[in-house]
């Protein structure tokens, strides 16, 4: 059996060492083994008497919807049923560079693409590292016969409708993966303010026994809970993973502030500045989960607004600092933080304001963006368009010229799930984005996220092609999580952006 536990492997690799035999260590995914693998392990082999290929596991294989095609065990199967390959093993990490520390191979071979240690990843540089930190050596294989998985994979194993291959094509023929990662790159030096209320996460989850005898009560038993860091300071830190200066500027109860929590899980590039609402506890939602479904919530928040002290100092506070900054992105959740005169003091000084006003179960029809007069960027779901322009029926592209003339915005977006996002500007008109979901832990989350990744770029005046493009890739990504564990990594971002238009 090739197939080999990594602790397994380790032993087994000293006992061929011992014998003063050379260990050849490759990895990658491989989701689509072509020939140019297969002249890439027989290249290997040449240089050792022992060829170990691991894989990355499927957690973190990170290269777009519906990716890898196939799971890591039919992966591994494929590969040790190659006769050139004596052991192949699953990576327990996301990198390959604690499985070369681990195995401690004596070469560590990769493609001859890689000759140049340049990769989105950063990677290849810490594996070179890694092998020559243990005495061995990095080698390149001479490829005469190149191909590409992912364009295999996108080509013959595509995941999305022929109307969403046919938007890529297009994309494909107008810009390059690298083109528009460099012109996401440029956005690090935007200076950010993030203004809106927090919210604590809590998951708790359950494992639903059934009914109560006496009652029509669900009877759940406890396995397991997490906190998680939302609202305003998730987009935070969203924000954080593309720009390298961030201010989040928020407010916290005088009962339960978990302050401490969430200075920990702010991101180190995030300074903060905090508000305290007296009589109140931090706003907490508290969701009971049988394994990924919502089964019932608590919501624990004061939405009474602020006195016009505290009113008065955030809004003096933010007239102090905001010319130091390239945007305000607000994230308005409607529990009481952000008041009609500290939206209005924020868009009569900011350079650029960009807003999200949220419609939730606990603000109905209260929290509207029609509140706002001056905003550069809005974005919205359609929902919160609808109510904002008190129309059930007409359809999303008559709304969206009519909430830009009432606030004032020259870039509008409306995210619609599976369905996608609308864009508009004056000078395009509306145009539409199609979703790149293939599978969903959680949908929480993700029009923040798009909100989050998208203010930086609009105020940087990307292409409005590519407003709901990139959207749509972080909103996409966003939805393999549950709720708010993971904030959107540029360097996935990156990744998820080459695959789709390989």
């Amino acid at each position: 059996m090739k197939i080999k536990a990594l602790s397994e492997l380790q032993k087994i690799l000293i006992k061929h060492k011992k014998q003063n035999e050379e260990i050849v260590h490759c990895h990658g995914v491989f989701d689509l083994i072509h020939p140019g693998h297969l002249q890439y392990f027989k290249e290997a082999k040449k240089f050792g008497d022992v060829l170990v290929v691991t894989i990355s596991p499927d957690q973190y294989v990170n290269k777009g919807p519906g990716r890898p095609i196939f799971n890591q065990w039919l992966r591994a199967e494929s590969l040790a049923a190659l006769e050139f390959i004596d052991y192949v093993a699953v990576n327990e990490s996301p990198t390959a560079v604690e499985t070369i520390l681990l195995l401690q191979p004596d070469f560590y071979i990769k493609g001859g693409e890689y000759k140049d240690l340049q990769d989105l990843t950063g990677n290849i540089s810490k594996e070179k590292d890694a092998i020559e930190g243990i005495g061995g050596k990095m080698a390149f294989t001479n490829d005469s016969v190149t191909f590409s998985s992912t364009q295999l994979l996108n080509k013959h194993f595509s995941v999305f409708s022929h109307h969403t291959d046919d938007y890529l094509q297009q994309l494909r023929r107008d810009y390059t993966a690298l083109e528009i990662i460099n012109m996401i790159k440029t956005v690090r030096s935007c200076r950010a303010i993030v203004i809106g209320d927090t919210i604590i996460d809590e998951y708790y989850f359950c494992q639903v026994l059934g009914v109560a005898s006496k009652s029509t009560t669900i009877n759940a038993e406890f396995v397991d809970s997490e906190s998680q860091l939302g609202g305003a300071g998730a987009v935070a830190n969203h924000v954080a993973s593309f720009c390298d200066d961030v201010h989040f500027i928020t407010c916290i109860g005088s009962n339960q502030s978990y302050e401490n929590f969430i200075l920990d899980s702010l991101k180190s590039n995030i300074t903060t500045k905090l508000y305290t609402k007296p009589n109140s506890s931090t706003t907490i939602k508290r969701r009971y989960m049988n394994g990924n479904t919502r089964i019932f919530q608590l919501s624990i928040l004061n939405q009474v607004p602020l006195d016009d002290d505290v009113t008065n100092q955030v809004c003096n506070y933010v007239a102090s600092v905001v010319e130091n900054y390239d945007i305000v992105i607000m994230q308005n959740c409607g529990h009481g933080f952000i008041e009609p005169k500290i939206m209005e003091a924020i868009s009569q000084t900011a350079s650029y304001t960009a807003i999200n006003s949220q419609t939730n179960s606990a603000n109905m029809g209260f929290n509207l963006v029609s509140q706002c007069t001056n905003a550069d960027y809005l974005c919205l779901d359609e929902r919160e368009i609808r109510l904002a322009c008190r129309d059930k029926f007409s359809p999303v592209e008559d709304l969206i010229p009519q909430i830009a003339e009432l606030t004032g915005s020259t870039c509008v977006t409306v995210t619609r799930g599976r369905e996608g996002s609308i864009t508009w500007r004056p000078d395009c008109g509306i145009l539409h984005a199609p979703a790149f979901i293939a599978e969903t832990i959680d949908s929480t989350g993700a029009g923040d996220t798009y909100f989050a990744v998208t203010a930086p770029v609009v105020a940087f005046g990307f292409a409005p092609e590519l407003i709901g493009f990139i959207g749509n890739c972080a909103g996409a990504m966003s939805t393999r999580v549950l709720g708010n564990r993971e904030s959107i990594d540029a360097t996935a971002l990156y990744r998820f952006i080459t695959t789709l238009l390989k």
